[in-house]
């Protein structure tokens, strides 16, 4: 069952924006619902850009801002993580095809791809990348993270 030994992993290209923020929000969640013992949580780049890279400093002033705390370094999704997680969630359309791509060279890939936006209550379906915008544009990913986090979450409780 899914909850025995639910995993997931929330992948996008550099993992130093909205992945580790999804990743934080997603951990503080689970956390807060005591169901640590149920899920492995990481993120990881669907490339190699930004690998040993802390997250954006603004990413971290919104997570500081919501009592969120965030202790990631980025890194490129493994093989192993296509064999091993149950749910590999990403940010946009590219990042899925990256995946899909990457899944078919995987023997025995058991992730369940999909975009973290199909889980929005309000039906965003992507997640913006808030790189080369400003702090107002990291809250809004974190305001969508959040919705999507907490409805994957009921879904898969």
């Amino acid at each position: 069952a899914a909850c025995d030994r639910a995993k997931d992993v929330i992948g996008f290209l550099g993992n130093i924006c909205r992945s580790p923020i999804a990743e934080a929000v997603f951990r503080k969640l689970v956390s807060d619902e005591k169901l640590e013992h149920k899920w492995r949580i990481d993120s990881a780049a669907t490339s190699a850009y930004e690998i040993g890279s802390p997250p954006d400093y603004r990413g971290q002033n919104c997570m500081k801002k919501h009592g969120i705390t965030m202790s990631h370094i980025a890194r490129q999704i493994t093989k192993e993580d296509f064999q091993t997680f149950d749910h590999i969630l990403c940010m946009d359309e590219s990042n899925l095809r990256d995946l899909n791509r990457k899944s078919n060279q995987v023997k025995d890939c058991k992730a369940k791809i999909e975009l973290l936006g199909t889980y929005d209550p309000q039906k965003q379906l992507i997640i913006e990348d808030p790189y080369y915008g400003n702090e107002k544009d990291f809250e809004t990913v974190y305001e969508q993270c959040l919705r999507c986090c907490k409805a994957f979450l009921e879904k898969y409780h």
